[in-house]
């Protein structure tokens, strides 16, 4: 059996699985695939880190040796799974942990009201402090959906002494706990926010969600967050809105294309904002438990296919 473990970026798969387990030969591709039909046509297995590689029918059904496919994560919108079914060959995914992101969008938050950047990047040059940050205790933070990770961002908030609002299309007063009140539209939400932090799902119906009204009615001094996807945000429009308030700040963490390349409107956004805007190359669900995890249950999902007793399957 031979087995391509795909967008290991960070160059960590090998050693946080025993793949030896499985005697197989498997392969590392630690860069982006150039050529994915000609790259991959010898695999039995192909491993994917979820939503990186695009895994489409094409593709599928140029690969005539492929029997399995497994994904980190319990989904992974970029495979045609109805196509591997097709082709009789199976989808699994493994488990995945639920507070990465969280903590990731809890690290930009402060690192944007404290200027924990530039204030680091002054001291290394002979500098003092600079710029007095800002306190979180009683600032307003607004959550664009209430699913299991705007919840954990309100319960952060909460712990922090901000006060809690969020709105998403399918958000009721019942689904509102304690301390966190409904706002009636996104713009409401938007204009009462110190902080809007976007934790939707992407879709049909959420894609450009936030946009130029949104972002004009956030108040001056406010904070941006995306740790979602690049989808859910109109990008030109923050932009816009951030030439127009000098004061907005914005802590990214996803993009449109990954990895980001040179001379992505985003890498421009930088150099024209500066510190303003934070960019983190998609580090929300990027930790060494998680990934101990991912690989772990890969190489059990390859174990349990080559015993004829697949799991997990998508």
């Amino acid at each position: 059996m031979r087995i391509a473990v795909l967008d290991d970026w960070s160059g960590v798969a090998e050693q946080t699985a025993d793949w030896g387990s499985l005697g197989a030969d498997v392969t590392y591709f630690t860069q982006p695939l150039t050529d994915p039909v000609g790259q991959l046509q010898p695999y039995d297995v192909v491993c994917l880190m979820r939503e990186r590689t695009l895994f489409g029918a094409e593709l599928i059904g140029a690969l005539p040796n492929l029997r399995l496919i497994v994904t980190t994560g319990p989904r992974n919108l970029s495979i045609d799974t109805a196509a591997a079914r097709a082709r009789g060959i199976e989808v699994c995914g493994t488990r995945s942990r639920k507070t990465t992101t969280s903590e990731l969008t809890l690290a930009l938050l402060l690192a944007l009201s404290r200027r924990i950047i530039p204030e680091a990047r002054s001291l290394a040059d002979g500098g003092w402090q600079g710029l007095p940050g800002r306190d979180l205790a009683g600032l307003r933070l607004g959550l664009v959906g209430l699913g299991n990770i705007g919840q954990q961002m309100a319960a952060l908030g909460q712990v922090l002494g901000m006060q809690i609002a969020a709105w998403s299309p399918n958000l009721t007063d019942d689904r509102c706990t304690e301390g966190i009140a409904r706002a009636a539209s996104l713009c409401d939400l938007a204009a009462q926010s110190d902080v809007l932090s976007v934790h939707m799902v992407l879709s049909d119906r959420t894609a450009g969600l936030i946009g130029a009204e949104a972002f004009d009615a956030l108040p001056d001094g406010a904070i941006f967050l995306n740790t979602s996807r690049a989808g859910l945000i109109d990008r030109e429009a923050l932009f816009a809105a951030m030439r127009a308030k000098d004061t907005l700040q914005a802590g990214i963490d996803v993009f449109e294309t990954e990895p980001l390349p040179s001379g992505d409107p985003w890498m421009q956004g930088k150099s024209q904002f500066g510190d303003r805007l934070l960019l983190t190359p998609h580090l929300g669900y990027v930790t060494q438990e998680t990934w101990r995890l991912f690989y772990q249950d890969t190489v059990e999902a390859i174990a349990a296919f080559q015993a004829g007793t697949p799991i997990r399957l998508l």
